[in-house]
């Protein structure tokens, strides 16, 4: 049986965003849990505002048929994102919604989402740990047809929740972080044999 590959990605691009740092805290859990991970940064892949005549006009830009690939590529996704607005990250609904729209390339049909495994989580300077963009996050990508694990990561009083290598140093989220990270990595192995 070979290693289930998970995709790790952050909604924020920001410098020093505590977000990706929940990502790197994940990347290093999964790669305790002998998943492959590949861990990209949507600074790499920029996207216009998602518009439908833009589309037609254009057609589906070069970075959403890249991401489209990975992943397709992959078994299962990490996603941690900030809250704004009691929601996700702009950046991050934009990419899901270009992904959304890239069905196949030259090599054939792509599936981004549709019988995936994920793990959500979310990092907040507040108290609540970014749970109500969870939900929200939950909701898109279940539409999407992603199989979502029960276990979820809220992180909050995020800008004190790490140490100096990205652990976390509240011992309840690190909990949280390793039943999340344990439960994908499980399930996807399960889909990859």
């Amino acid at each position: 049986m070979t290693a289930p590959k998970i995709l790790a990605l952050s909604g924020s691009i920001r410098d020093g965003s505590i977000n990706t740092r929940l990502v790197d805290a994940a990347t290093a859990e999964l790669v305790q849990h002998e998943c492959e991970v590949t861990r990209i940064s949507l600074a790499d892949y920029p996207l216009p505002i998602y518009d439908g005549d833009l589309e037609s006009q254009d057609g589906i830009p070069e970075n959403a048929k890249k991401l489209a690939r990975l992943f397709h590529e992959h078994d299962g996704l990490f996603i941690a994102s900030p809250e704004y607005n009691g929601s996700l990250s702009p950046l991050l609904k934009n990419t899901i919604d270009w992904v959304s729209r890239v069905s196949s390339d030259e090599k054939g049909d792509l599936v981004p989402y549709r019988g995936k495994i994920g793990a959500v989580a979310a990092a907040s300077p507040g108290g609540m740990g970014g749970i109500s963009m969870l939900y929200h996050l939950r909701e898109i990508l279940t539409r999407l047809g992603v199989l979502l694990v029960a276990e979820q990561v809220a992180v909050g009083n995020g800008f004190s929740a790490f140490d100096d290598m990205d652990k976390l140093t509240d011992e309840r989220s690190a909990q949280f972080l390793e039943a999340t990270c344990k439960s994908l990595a499980q399930k996807a192995a399960l889909l990859n044999r």
